[in-house]
């Protein structure tokens, strides 16, 4: 990372690529082993349990978990998602104030072509997700959807609030048959309600449900962005050229990063009470070692201090060099 950074006129212009590489697959893998470790607590596998012990256990199995494909699928381009929209914010941002600046509007080529493709693709791997969410954790699917009875045609909830003593989500728009499609790719399937599981094994419904509707939302609204962008590229006019789209940008610019924060929580709280579904609650998997408290403080106020560096750098990186080399940037 620090040759990319740093090395554009200390290194070969070939060398200073392959460093570019490196840091993007390494970042990619390290994303992905990470979400497969989080997959394997959603579908655990690679074990068997015999007299409450695990034994035969198998941890390639374990990282090639039932759950693994679809979650890293769904991270891994949400995650080129965020940074597009959050990149191509700042760059139209600093269009708006300097229309002839070539750095900007190079880096806006780059960034809107991910954002489009990742947009694209990101609806189809949710419906992946919702599929396997709906084998695999359909306590988890009820919670999410706000779905209280066991019934085919089940509807698909947009908004409400849901209400976890009465066992209704008010105030939702219901769409027919959207549920089960969603969840079997059967109109008329059945999907399980959360009325059908032991209330000791529901997960918390109305954080899950909200967290799903602006995931959703969030992801829809790029959506939109992106068939916009490419409508202007079909009629062979640059978006980049536009002020309305530039300001566009801008506004959708930290709706990735909302998507992404909204899909960890569906995926974490949509999962209690386990934090290993169906082997072990969360309850039983706090530690009993006291002042845990002190490191956590530390651990935050490093990622406070990393988040502080990172802004710093970024803007002398970005402000600082669109600045000096204005529209003449390489």
């Amino acid at each position: 990372l620090g040759v990319y950074l740093y090395g554009w006129d200390r290194v070969s212009p070939r060398w200073h690529a392959f460093a570019g590489v490196v840091v993007a697959v390494s970042g990619c893998a390290s994303g992905l082993f990470v979400v497969c470790a989080n997959a394997w607590m959603n579908a655990p596998a690679g074990f068997r349990m015999v007299n409450g012990q695990p034994t035969d256990i198998d941890p390639i199995a374990a990282l090639l978990n039932p759950a693994a494909f679809h979650q890293a699928l769904h991270m891994t381009l949400a995650a080129y998602l965020s940074v597009a929209a959050a990149a191509a914010g700042i760059h139209a941002a600093l269009l708006l104030r300097r229309p002839d600046d070539a750095l900007h509007r190079r880096a806006l080529s780059i960034v809107l072509p991910v954002l489009c493709v990742a947009a694209f693709l990101q609806p189809l791997s949710g419906d992946l997700s919702a599929k396997a969410v709906a084998k695999q954790q359909p306590a988890k699917l009820a919670a999410m959807e706000g779905h209280w009875r066991t019934e085919r045609r089940a509807p698909l909830l947009v908004g409400g609030i849901p209400d976890e003593q009465a066992e209704v989500t008010r105030g939702a728009i219901e769409l027919p048959g959207m549920l089960s499609f969603m969840a079997f790719g059967d109109f008329n399937a059945e999907v399980r309600g959360l009325s059908s599981f032991p209330r000791p094994d529901r997960p918390p419904v109305l954080i899950p449900h909200l967290a799903f509707q602006v995931m959703v939302g969030s992801g829809s609204l790029l959506a939109a962005m992106a068939v916009a962008i490419v409508g202007f590229r079909l009629r062979r006019r640059g978006p980049t050229q536009h002020p309305l789209m530039l300001r566009a940008l801008v506004l959708v610019s930290p709706l990735g990063l909302i998507a992404l924060e909204a899909g960890w929580v569906v995926t974490e709280v949509g999962r209690q009470p386990w934090i290993v579904q169906g082997f072990m609650r969360t309850r039983d998997a706090v530690t009993p070692v006291p002042g845990l408290w002190l490191p956590l403080s530390v651990i935050a106020a490093l990622y406070l201090f990393l988040a502080v560096v990172v802004v710093a750098l970024l803007k002398r990186e970005v402000f600082a060099a669109s600045e000096k080399d204005g529209p003449n940037v390489r």
